[in-house]
């Protein structure tokens, strides 16, 4: 699906819940989705636990 298309849906989708809900329906709303989209790209294989956590010690220390 392209990303535009996506963005579409998820701006009609936090329009919806800020119009019907209010203010904390579209806090909800895009809190939620933002953990959809994290465990969207774990389970796609994008990211990796490991790379939230990683050893210092190991020289990959960013600058």
């Amino acid at each position: 699906m392209r990303m535009a298309l996506v963005g579409l849906i998820v701006g009609m989708a936090l329009g919806f819940a800020g119009y019907f809900g209010g203010f904390g329906a579209f806090l909800l709303v895009a809190a939620l989705g933002a953990v959809g989209f994290v465990v969207g790209r774990f389970a796609d294989g994008d990211w990796e636990l490991g790379d939230f956590f990683h050893n210092r010690e190991h020289g990959n220390r960013r600058r």
